[in-house]
């Protein structure tokens, strides 16, 4: 099956309310039931239900071994881990003070399991190029910190329509619930949630969010899954492992030919039981072998994996080495500068999504909370890979530290020693701070002079 990515769903409408949410649905779900076909079979692929398990074999169909080597699994694993293996920060964007605000709405993320959910978002964009991320007010607030829940629902049941002018506005954003075989539609406006059933709106409500509280995270421009574009490869390194055992199953289980011997039909059965066939020529009992040669398949199926990784963008598995290799030089070599190319460039079509997400939580944080947010100072921060050169990052934090011409925010935020670089220098000043009060302590205790004296 040939898949290209996903489509996006757009409408002519410039707007969606009563009137025309219905017809703007039932428009919009050919194409949406399209995308759920292909995203639940990428979804099953991924889960190592593959072509190759409805496997026939004409020849010997006996013998027949079914092998999925899972490395869609491998692919999307690896991805998902290396772009958010570390939570997401909001840190501070052009200010040198920490704002307590946007430490408390970090705070609010980890308590609605926020770097739990990006996991989510990321696994699924990685599987079939898309994803979907839903945030409402909660309806416990008096009694929960987090003014607000999240949620991460299936690609397979979730859709967004866009308009079809210039900008591509979101109009609606679709869940869908079966209840009783019974396909319920809950569709989201700017201003208003409604469920429809066979056509007829059975529920209407307002709400106060001010923007489709269902936000798309596309893993990129085109809908295109982690392992989708390498498909073929990945269906011929099953197939090849499997022709594999099956060659040495087969010579195992060799077969001998009898040359001019004819024996009855019921002992010719008990004979091709044992693996012997007949052939009426001048007599002559022998093995008809053919062993697969192994250094060459194992060179073929190299090839192959290698190839897929170069096209997915992930290191590779050659475990060479040297001696007078740095860091960097083993980075470049074994293909980490392509997975961290890679994983910017997603980042970047992340950001888009995640800007739209953070406007609709700060909608909801500064009407349920006493808390003046706005978008324009905040700033995402992926933290992947803090550990890695942690002497070179120290050492460049050290540098800007000890540089009065720079903000010693900028050290903490520059050097990417820290999952947290806002925290870090919250705590740090305070650390500092407390340091020299107490070296000023000891000085004037030493020197006679009480603190109340100075």
């Amino acid at each position: 099956m040939g898949f290209y990515g996903r489509t996006v769903i757009y409408s002519d409408l410039s707007y969606i309310d009563e009137s025309n949410v219905v017809d703007a649905l039932y428009k919009a779900l050919p194409a949406f039931q399209t995308n759920q076909t292909q995203i639940e079979w990428l979804y099953h692929y991924f889960k190592g239900n593959q072509p190759i398990l409805n496997r026939i074999k004409e020849v010997r169909s006996e013998i027949n071994n079914k092998v999925v080597e899972n490395h869609a699994n491998e692919i999307v694993t690896f991805k998902t881990g290396y772009l958010i293996g570390e939570p997401i920060q909001y840190v501070n964007y052009g200010q040198t003070e920490v704002s307590e605000d946007l430490n408390l709405l970090n705070r609010y993320m980890n308590e609605e399991h926020k770097p739990t959910r990006d996991a989510e978002l990321a696994n699924w964009f990685h599987i079939c190029g898309t994803s979907y991320r839903m945030a409402l007010p909660d309806g416990n607030a008096d009694n929960d910190d987090a003014p607000f829940e999240i949620f991460t629902l299936d690609p397979q049941e979730t859709f967004v329509v866009y308009s079809n002018s210039i900008g591509h506005r979101p109009l609606m954003g679709v869940y869908v619930t079966t209840i009783q075989n019974v396909r319920h539609y809950h569709v989201y406006t700017d201003h208003a949630k409604y469920e429809i059933v066979n056509r007829e709106i059975i529920d209407r409500r307002d709400h106060i969010l001010g923007m489709i509280p269902i936000i798309e995270y596309p893993l990129n421009k085109e809908r295109i899954g982690a392992f989708e574009i390498v498909i073929p490869l990945l269906n011929a390194i099953n197939t090849t492992a499997s022709n594999r055992l099956d060659g040495i199953e087969q010579f195992v289980q060799a077969l001998f030919v009898l040359k001019g011997v004819e024996i009855e039909s019921e002992d010719f059965q008990r004979v091709k039981k044992l693996g012997g066939i007949q052939i009426p020529k001048e007599g002559d009992i022998d093995y008809l072998v053919q062993e697969l040669n192994q250094m060459e398949t194992q060179t073929l199926v190299d090839y192959m994996y290698q190839t897929v990784l170069v096209i997915v963008g992930m290191p590779n598995r050659n475990g060479g080495s040297s001696t007078s290799d740095t860091g960097a030089a083993t980075i470049m070599r074994d293909g980490w500068q392509s997975a961290e190319a890679r994983a910017k460039l997603t980042e970047t079509t992340f950001d888009e999504s995640e800007m739209r997400f953070l406007r609709l939580i700060l909608n909801i944080v500064n009407t349920y909370r006493d808390i003046d947010l706005r978008l324009s100072t905040i700033e995402i921060k992926f933290t992947r890979r803090n550990y890695q050169n942690l002497l070179e990052k120290v050492e460049a934090l050290n540098m800007i530290l000890n540089n009065d011409k720079i903000h010693p925010k900028l050290g903490f935020e520059l050097c990417g020693a820290f999952t947290d670089p806002e925290y870090a220098y919250k705590i740090s000043a305070e650390y500092y701070e407390a340091q020299q009060q107490k070296a000023l302590a000891e000085l004037n205790e030493i020197n006679g002079v009480h603190t109340d004296d100075v």
